[in-house]
């Protein structure tokens, strides 16, 4: 079987709301757009937000790596987000490497930084 495309899907109660969200914040592309369905290109990655979900608030798998994880939540929480869990620092002289973070429709995801 040969793979055309791998994308993680996430619904959304308010599609506009999550599009303007993921330009926002991760400076999406949007290549598709539909009244129940829009796709964005973020770091090479195809996100897909279906209209419809509920906007409860859902764990995704979605990771986005970001330089700075404390200054990523901020830009998050500015645009909407909610920050589930502080960024977290578990190695003595290194900056936070990992937050845990909601969108504006409920949907979990991670800000990382590369470890050394």
């Amino acid at each position: 079987m040969k793979v055309e495309r791998a994308k993680y899907i996430l619904w959304a109660a308010d599609l506009p709301r999550a599009v303007s969200f993921y330009q926002t914040v991760f400076n999406a592309s949007v290549l598709r757009q539909s009244e129940v369905l829009s796709e964005l290109e973020i770091a090479g990655a195809t996100i897909g937000i279906h209209a419809g979900g509920e906007g409860q608030r859902t764990w995704t798998g979605l990771s986005f790596q970001v330089a700075d994880v404390v200054a990523g939540a901020r830009e998050l929480v500015a645009a909407g987000g909610q920050l589930l869990r502080e960024p977290l620092a578990d190695t003595a002289g290194e900056p936070p490497h990992l937050a845990m973070c909601a969108d504006t429709e409920g949907n979990e995801f991670m800000l990382t930084r590369k470890r050394h």
